[in-house]
């Protein structure tokens, strides 16, 4: 079995300072919601903590997920990524040690599933399997295929000698857009396709957070559990609320202040958008603290109302997305 690079030596090879390192996990800590002084609990566990071996699994999806995971990584060179201060982000690709991953692995066909075999045969009980898109069940499972071989064996048997299993993103949830009615190829979530999953962490949106991706793994590594989860396997400090609860927009609904047309004199100066469609009130995710493209922006940010995507079945309970609502979102 060969040796893995710790945490501490990766980050200090490309010359990431202890403050630096503290304030990521700092960041982390805030994210998670831990009590104060977990940030030097935290880069204390990190520094020791072996690279954590992951199996990215692939199946019936856009590959937003996976995208949504290469964006979110800072570029060490400033110049390139336009970016000074270190971010959560910039921990994704040196806290993981991505084995098998369809989108961005060079290896392809026989040497590509043999990449999956020896993380497996090597690591045993040690690495991560991370789920992207639903898992097909009708005709047998043949409507999704890897190497011969259908997503529901596959992710069967890789599940079975993992550490634990994330399903990334609302497909990987709960079947979400090839879920969707009629659901021709009988499309399902992690749980349905893999109920013997170990230790599994539910980290849903179309695509997922990688900020809500990365402070779990973190935990993982630090209390080498997950952080606490709702009976869906949803972590408690990214779903507990829902998007009206800390929306920016609030204030505008308590005072009957909501968007009634797309830039009419609401819309220009920030108003409710609820009655514009937005699933803010019936929604729970941190969109609105953790935000996307490293704190930029996020969805009612940029004007447009939540669509719900961290959801259960939001693409049948949902939609229309631009129907008009009446009322007030409380």
């Amino acid at each position: 079995m060969s040796k893995l690079t710790t945490i501490g030596e990766t980050l200090s090879e490309k010359g990431v300072s202890r403050r630096d390192f503290l304030k990521m996990s700092a960041m982390i800590a805030a994210v998670l919601s831990l009590p104060r002084g977990s940030a030097e609990t935290i880069s204390t566990a990190l520094a020791a903590s072996t690279r954590l071996p992951v199996i990215w699994l692939e199946f019936q999806d856009c590959t937003g997920d996976s995208e949504s995971f290469t964006r979110a990584y800072q570029h060490a060179d400033p110049a390139i990524s336009g970016a000074t201060d270190p971010t959560i982000s910039s921990l994704l690709l040196d806290i993981l040690s991505v084995d098998y991953q369809e989108t961005l692995m060079a290896p392809a066909g026989y040497y590509a599933e043999q990449s999956r075999l020896q993380t497996i045969q090597n690591y045993p009980g040690q690495y991560v399997c991370i789920v992207e898109g639903s898992i097909p069940t009708g005709n047998g499972g043949t409507y999704c295929c890897v190497g011969g071989r259908t997503a529901m064996s596959i992710v069967q048997e890789v599940v079975s000698h993992a550490r634990a299993t994330i399903a990334l993103g609302t497909c990987a949830m709960n079947g979400g857009l090839a879920g969707a009615a009629p659901n021709p190829t009988g499309a399902v979530g992690v749980r349905q396709a893999a109920p013997s999953a170990p230790n599994l962490l539910v980290i849903p949106g179309c695509p997922s957070n990688p900020v809500n991706l990365v402070a779990s793994i973190v935990y993982l590594l630090t209390y080498n559990d997950w952080p606490a989860r709702n009976s869906a396997g949803l972590p408690n400090f990214a779903y507990s609320e829902t998007i009206h609860d800390q929306c920016p927009r609030q204030d505008r609904a308590e005072n009957g202040q909501f968007v009634l047309a797309w830039g009419d004199q609401g819309h220009r100066q920030g108003w409710c958008l609820f009655r514009m469609g937005c699933r803010g009130p019936v929604t729970r995710s941190n969109c609105s603290r953790v935000k996307w493209n490293e704190g930029t922006n996020w969805c009612v940010g940029a004007g447009h109302g939540c669509i719900g995507c961290d959801s259960s079945g939001f693409w049948d309970k949902r939609s229309p997305f631009y129907a008009s609502v009446s009322g007030s979102p409380d």
